[in-house]
């Protein structure tokens, strides 16, 4: 069949799930006079592209017209417009298209020049993805926008930033003896930035998720001032799982909106902890970005290194679908059946890949404190390209440490920290090694400086950046 004759032949088939919902109908042409007529209908606007390759990523390309060239191009429509988007595939892996918000998807093609397309009409107005949905393949790039609605009633992402910086992580104690310590934590409720197109009412410490680094020493006596802001509409609390007490805290500051309660405690135990919430429901709470790291380092402080990256791994459970534009609701029924739609680092999809930028040089010493928020699921923490030097399991500061450790087991409300020495340039990939969740967004990068030293690796050929194992 001739490549106009396969489009044709998926328009036909694309067609039947609109229905006779709009004035473009028309009968099929070129059917012999008499015979039963197939009813299709002339789409408003019609875009083809063709997958390729390109800078070590898999893209989708414009092939005629306006965007002809165009590396995953932005497909303006109408509001209200039929749309039919051709496919053709250029360079012979198995692809597909789809626009999740329309229920639009292909058939997969694989094989040069094989053809497919897809139908829908663009019912509201607001920023969606064209994407290939092969698992994998939105990550290493086939992934692009389609706008609809005029530019001035496009949807725009205007909120806070409330993912929280990586390098943030306060001043090491050294060999200093125990002090007084205080730390104010603000509770507070905001619709903040989750993705390019989304936002998403965030529940936080200090306006970031996740909270703020607290880094004392053992021996250290510190008093935690909670405060819930007044434009807050729930009650908050604190649960430092340093802490020896009653609910780590969490039974003395059941805060209610425009209020402040405190505590003081001795910090007896070395380790790395979480701290998050524990007002009913607390999964709710920690699910909405409450959730952080408190380090308590053994006397004589830890030893130095020459950069510190805070990172924490959480999951949000909404109504719509990964991938959605607009403001995302809270599903209490995906919280009980442990299904997130998005998993992040430090709080948005993007934190740690777009946002912020964590950068080494080669020969540097890297250590990374990572927890789980969570509230749900386990992490196999794990930097594609790298060995870690040693892992302190389960955050344990006074053991012994792992040593040549590949992947880390990090429950929720559990912590890690590893050392590793970059030993060779490039952009390596913070993961958790249920790799379906890069899908979700869980993905970061560390980004190695320096000259490459060809004993450690070489190769002939060009080094993809995007890639991953």
């Amino acid at each position: 069949m001739t490549f106009i004759g396969r489009l044709w032949t998926s328009v036909l088939l694309c067609a039947a799930s609109l229905g006779p919902a709009g004035p473009a109908w028309a009968e099929h042409p070129g059917a012999p006079e008499g015979a039963e007529q197939t009813v299709t209908y002339k789409p408003d606007v019609t875009f083809t592209l063709r997958t390729s390759i390109s800078g070590g990523k898999l893209v989708f390309v414009g092939d005629r017209g306006a965007i002809e060239g165009v590396v995953n191009p932005d497909l303006k429509v109408p509001e209200g417009a039929v749309v039919q988007i051709n496919l053709v595939n250029g360079d012979g892996a198995t692809h597909d298209i789809a626009v999740p918000e329309f229920s639009a998807r292909s058939d997969q093609i694989s094989g040069k020049r094989a053809a497919t397309a897809i139908v829908f009409r663009a019912a509201k107005n607001g920023t969606f993805e064209y994407l290939c949905t092969l698992p994998g393949h939105k990550a290493a790039g086939m992934v692009g926008k389609i706008i609809v609605g005029e530019p001035s009633t496009e949807v725009k992402v205007q909120a806070p930033q409330i993912a929280n910086d990586p390098t943030r992580v306060g001043t090491p104690v050294g060999n200093r003896g125990p002090r007084q310590i205080t730390v104010d934590l603000l509770t507070t409720e905001i619709e903040g930035r989750l993705g390019d197109n989304s936002t998403y009412r965030f529940w936080t410490f200090n306006n970031k998720v996740p909270g703020p680094f607290v880094r004392v020493r053992v021996g250290d006596r510190v008093t935690f001032n909670l405060s819930n802001a007044k434009e807050s509409t729930h009650i908050h609390s604190i649960d430092l799982h340093a802490v020896t007490g009653p609910g780590g805290g969490a039974a003395v500051t059941q805060v209610p909106p425009g209020q402040t309660k405190s505590f003081s405690f001795t910090a007896r135990h070395a380790g790395l902890f979480v701290y998050h919430c524990a007002t009913p429901m607390v999964a709710q709470h920690v699910t909405n970005g409450m959730y952080g790291l408190i380090l308590v380092e053994p006397e004589g402080g830890l030893p130095k290194v020459d950069r510190e990256f805070y990172v924490m791994q959480g999951e949000l459970y909404t109504a719509r679908t990964h991938g959605s534009s607009g403001l995302q609701e809270f599903s209490l029924e995906k919280l009980l059946a442990e299904n997130p739609e998005h998993m992040m680092f430090n709080g948005s999809l993007d934190a740690l890949t777009k946002i912020y930028q964590m950068e080494s040089q080669v020969g540097d010493t890297v250590r990374i404190f990572f927890g789980v928020g969570g509230p749900n699921l386990t992490s196999s923490f794990h930097v594609i390209g790298e060995v870690f030097d040693r892992v302190y399991d389960q955050a344990s500061l006074t053991s012994k440490p792992l040593t040549d450790v590949q992947t880390t087991l990090v429950p929720p409300g559990g912590a890690t920290m590893v050392e590793f020495k970059t030993d060779y340039p490039g952009r390596y990939l913070l993961v958790d090694h249920a790799l379906s969740r890069m899908e979700k967004g869980l993905s970061g990068f560390l980004t190695v400086k320096g000259k490459a030293d060809d004993t450690i690796f070489h190769s002939d050929e060009p080094i993809d950046p995007h890639s991953g194992h």
